[in-house]
C-alpha cells in the first residue's frame, strides 16, 4: 500500500467537500513549501477519486507529528519563505503572489465546505448518537480531539506571513478557517465567541471524550418537537357527571345504588331504615325524584317505582333518578293509610324538625331527599275505596308545572292547587316542578294501572332528554281545569252503571244506591257534562258519600272563575281529598 502525504489527502478531500480521513489525535499537518500546497490543490481530483473508494482501499494516515516538532517546522518554513521573498527577483514575487491568491481561494473554499460538512455531520449524528459514539481517544501531550486538519505558511506581497486553518470537523475548526480567510483578504477578523474561549474549548473537549455510560446516569428528558403544539392538559370531560352525595353516601357516575333513609323517629335499637333506590347516570342532567306509599295502603305506586328504577341502565342515563318506593313504612307494615299516631303524613310538608312525629318524618324526607331534586312525581291512588283514572294533579297556575305536565304521555291533567301540607305543594313553593300521579285503587295491585304509570314516567324521561326509548306517543289528553264530586242522597249499597273514563251527559244515571231492607233504589243523576275521572267502588255508602268525580272540559280562561258546579255545590269535596 502506498502512503500518501497527509497534506495531499487533506486538501483534496476538503476541496471536494468530503470529510478528511484524518485520525482524531492529529492536530497539525506540516507543509514545507507553497509548491507543496499548489501540488496538493492540483492533485484534488485524484485524491477525491481515492476517497470514494471503500474504507479498505483508503490509504491510512501517516504517523502523527508532535505539536512541538510541527511548530518548529512551520516557523522554519516561514523564515525561509520571507528570505526568498526578499532576495528573489520580481518574477518570482509575481509567481508567489499568484500562488498566494490561489491558496487563498482554496482556503476559503475549504472553510465553506468544511462548515457545510460539519453541520451535515451534526444533523446525521443526532438520531444515532447513543449507538455510534466513538471510543474516546487516549489523552496525550501531542494529540487532542477535534483538531485542525491542515496548516500552511505562505509569504504575502509585503513579505509578511499568514497562517490558515482549513478543513474543520467541528465548530472550532470553522472559526479558525473563517479568521484565516478574513486575514488573507485584509478584513478584520470577527470577534471570537465566548464559547470559543480556552475554558469553553476545554469543557467541550472533556464532554466529547466522556464515555457513554457517564451520559445516561440520569433518565433523558423528552425534547419538544418543532412544529407540534404542546400536549393539552387533561381535564374532566364536559359530558361526564360528578359524584352524587346523598344520605351520607357517594354514588359514582354510571352506577346504581340502594341507600337507607332513617327519619330518626323510632326506638334506636328497633330503627328500620327506609330503602332509597338511586340510579346515577354517566352523563350530567336533571334529577327526578319518585315517591310512593306516602299513604301506607296505596300499593300501585310501589310497583311503578320498582318498574321504572330497575329498567334503567345508568350508563345510558343523563342525570339521576331517585326512587323511594315506600315512604310511610309504618303504615305499609300495618296496611294503613296513616302513621302510627293516626296522622296523614301528606298534610305535614315541608315538616318541622322539632314537631310531631309526622312533622319530623316530613322534614327529614323533604330536606334530605326532595330538595336534592329538580323534578318530583308523588304517586298515589284513590282513598277510602275509591279508584282514580290515571291522571296528573297539577297546579296549572305555575308555568314551570304546565311545561312539566307536557312530558307525560297518555295522561289526563286535572288542575288542583293542592292543600297546605302536601308534599307536591311544598315542592312547588321551593321551585321544584312537581305533580301528583294518581293511578287506580288503594289496597290493590292493578297491572293495567301500573303499566300506564310506568309508561308515563318513561315518556317523561325521554321528554327531559334523560333516557331514550322507542316510545309511540299517543294523542294529547285533555286538561280539566274544573271538576266536582257527585254525592249520594241516600244510604245503602252502591251499584255503578259506568266505568272510569266514561263520558257523561247532563241527566245520565251513573249508578244507584239500594236500600237493602226495602229494596228501594235511588239513582245518582249527573247534572253536568263531563268525564268520570274518579269513582267509588261498589260498597256500602252513607248519605253525602262522594261517589263520582266528574272532570269538566273547559278553556284555560275558565281557570280561577266560579263555575255553575262550584255555585251549586259550595260544600263539594275538593279533588285533592284522595292525595
Amino acid at each position: 500500500m502506498i502512503e500518501t502525504p497527509a497534506t495531499e489527502n487533506t486538501a483534496a478531500n476538503a476541496a471536494n467537500g468530503q470529510a478528511s480521513p484524518v485520525a482524531p489525535d492529529v492536530k497539525l499537518r506540516d507543509v514545507t513549501s507553497i509548491e507543496a500546497v499548489v501540488e496538493a490543490s492540483n492533485a484534488a481530483p485524484a485524491a477525491s477519486a481515492q476517497a470514494d473508494l471503500p474504507n479498505s482501499a483508503v490509504t491510512p494516515p501517516p504517523v502523527p507529528v508532535s505539536t512541538e516538532d510541527a511548530a518548529d517546522d512551520v516557523a522554519a518554513e516561514s523564515g525561509t519563505g520571507a528570505e526568498k521573498a526578499t532576495v528573489g527577483d520580481s518574477s518570482a514575487a509575481d509567481s508567489s503572489a499568484d500562488k498566494a491568491k490561489t491558496v487563498v481561494k482554496a482556503a476559503e473554499s475549504i472553510g465553506k465546505t468544511a462548515e457545510k460538512r460539519a453541520k451535515s455531520a451534526k444533523a446525521d449524528a443526532k438520531p444515532d448518537a447513543a449507538a455510534k459514539q466513538p471510543e474516546p481517544a487516549p489523552a496525550s501531550a501531542s494529540a487532542e480531539p477535534d483538531q485542525v486538519v491542515a496548516s500552511v505558511t505562505i509569504p504575502d506581497d509585503k513579505g509578511a506571513t499568514a497562517s490558515s486553518a482549513a478543513a474543520a470537523v467541528n465548530p472550532k475548526a470553522e472559526a479558525v478557517a473563517k479568521a484565516f480567510s478574513a486575514k488573507l483578504i485584509g478584513e478584520t477578523p470577527p470577534e471570537p465567541d465566548k464559547s470559543g474561549t480556552d475554558e469553553a474549548n476545554e469543557t467541550e473537549a472533556v464532554e466529547a471524550s466522556r464515555p457513554l455510560s457517564a451520559e445516561i446516569e440520569d433518565p433523558p428528558r423528552p425534547k419538544a418537537v418543532v412544529g407540534e403544539p404542546p400536549a393539552p392538559v387533561e381535564t374532566p370531560a364536559q359530558d361526564e357527571a360528578a359524584d352524587l352525595r346523598l344520605l351520607g353516601s357517594i354514588v359514582k357516575p354510571g352506577t346504581a345504588a340502594r341507600l337507607g333513609w332513617s327519619p330518626g323517629v323510632a326506638i334506636s335499637g328497633l330503627d328500620q331504615p327506609t330503602p332509597v333506590l338511586v340510579v346515577h347516570g354517566a352523563k350530567p342532567g336533571p334529577t327526578l325524584c319518585l315517591t310512593s306509599a306516602v299513604h301506607g295502603d296505596e300499593l300501585n305506586g310501589i310497583e311503578v317505582v320498582r318498574g321504572v328504577m330497575y329498567d334503567l341502565d345508568p350508563k345510558d342515563l343523563s342525570g339521576t333518578v331517585i326512587g323511594v318506593p315506600i315512604v310511610n313504612l309504618q303504615g305499609f307494615n300495618r296496611g294503613s293509610r296513616y302513621l302510627v299516631d293516626r296522622r296523614d303524613l301528606n298534610r305535614f310538608f315541608p315538616g318541622y324538625a322539632s314537631g310531631s312525629m309526622a312533622s319530623r318524618i316530613a322534614a327529614s324526607l323533604f330536606n334530605e331527599i326532595v330538595l336534592n331534586c329538580n323534578m318530583l312525581v308523588d304517586i298515589h291512588t284513590g282513598s277510602l275505596r275509591r279508584a282514580n283514572l290515571p291522571q296528573l294533579r297539577a297546579d296549572m297556575r305555575s308555568e314551570k308545572v304546565v311545561e312539566f305536565t307536557k312530558g307525560f304521555d297518555n295522561m289526563v291533567v286535572v288542575h288542583s292547587p293542592g292543600s297546605p301540607g302536601m308534599m307536591r305543594s311544598a315542592a312547588v313553593d321551593r321551585g321544584i316542578a312537581s305533580v301528583t300521579l294518581e293511578i287506580g285503587e288503594s289496597l290493590r295491585i292493578q297491572r293495567d294501572e301500573i303499566k300506564a304509570g310506568i309508561h308515563s314516567i318513561n315518556s317523561l324521561l325521554e321528554k327531559q332528554d334523560m333516557y331514550q326509548r322507542l316510545l309511540i306517543w299517543g294523542e294529547p289528553r285533555p286538561v280539566f281545569y274544573n271538576s266536582t264530586w257527585l254525592r249520594t242522597e241516600r244510604g245503602g249499597i252502591l251499584e255503578s252503571h259506568i266505568e272510569l273514563g266514561a263520558r257523561v251527559e247532563k241527566g245520565d244515571s251513573l249508578g244507584v244506591v239500594i236500600d237493602p231492607i226495602t229494596n228501594k233504589g235511588t239513582d245518582i243523576i249527573s247534572d253536568i257534562r263531563g268525564r268520570v275521572i274518579g269513582m267509588a267502588v261498589d260498597q256500602v255508602v252513607m248519605p253525602g258519600f262522594a261517589t263520582y268525580h266528574i272532570g269538566i272540559e273547559s278553556s284555560e280562561r275558565a281557570l280561577g272563575f266560579q263555575t255553575e258546579i262550584q255555585g251549586r255545590a259550595k260544600d263539594a269535596e275538593p279533588p285533592t281529598v284522595e292525595e
